[in-house]
C-alpha cells in the first residue's frame, strides 16, 4: 500500500533537493504559494490525516463505505481550496527543515498503518471534504495521491524560477 507513497516521496525530493533554500521560498505570482509552503502544506495534511486514522482506530466504529474514485486527487483542473488547518504559514523555511518535516510525517503515517490491522484499516472510515467518506486504507492511499498534486504543481513553480 505504501509504494506509491514512496515512488511520488522520492520524486518529489528528488525534484527539490538542489534548490536553493531562496529558490524554495520564491513567491512567483500574488497569492501563490511558494514551494517551500507547498512542502509545509504537505507536511500538515500527512499529519493531520495520521492524527485522524489513529484516532478513528481507537474510538471510531465499523462503518464501511464504498471505495471512491481518489486517484482523480490528481486532476489540478479543479482547484480545490486547502482546509484552515493544512494552509502553510509565511515564513521562510530551509530544504533542511522541511525535508526533516516530510520525513516525519511520513514515519508516523507509516507507524499507524504497520500497527493498525487491515481489517480496521477497510472498515473504519472518516470524512474527506470532497470525496465524504473514505475507509482508512483509502486515506491512507489518498496521501501518495494528494502529494502527486502538488508535485505537479512544484514542477509548474520551478519551470517560472528565474
Amino acid at each position: 500500500m505504501m509504494d506509491h507513497h514512496e515512488q511520488v516521496r522520492q520524486q518529489l525530493i528528488n525534484s527539490v533537493s538542489e534548490l536553493s533554500d531562496e529558490q524554495l521560498n520564491t513567491r512567483m505570482a500574488e497569492g501563490s504559494w511558494t514551494i517551500a509552503q507547498v512542502l509545509e502544506h504537505l507536511y500538515l495534511i500527512e499529519t493531520s490525516i495520521a492524527a485522524m486514522i489513529a484516532h478513528t482506530v481507537k474510538h471510531g466504529e465499523s462503518q464501511p463505505v464504498e471505495e471512491k474514485p481518489i486517484h482523480l486527487t490528481v486532476d489540478r483542473s479543479k482547484k480545490v481550496e486547502a482546509p484552515d488547518f493544512a494552509r502553510p504559514s509565511d515564513r521562510f523555511f530551509s530544504w533542511h527543515e522541511l525535508k526533516e518535516k516530510l520525513r516525519q510525517s511520513r514515519q508516523r503515517l507509516r507507524q499507524i498503518v504497520e500497527q493498525t490491522p487491515l481489517h480496521d484499516l477497510k472498515m473504519k472510515s472518516f470524512p474527506h471534504p470532497i470525496f465524504g467518506p473514505l475507509n482508512l486504507n483509502q486515506w491512507v492511499e489518498f496521501v501518495g495521491w494528494h502529494e502527486q498534486r502538488h508535485l505537479a504543481q512544484i514542477e509548474e513553480i520551478k519551470a517560472q524560477l528565474p
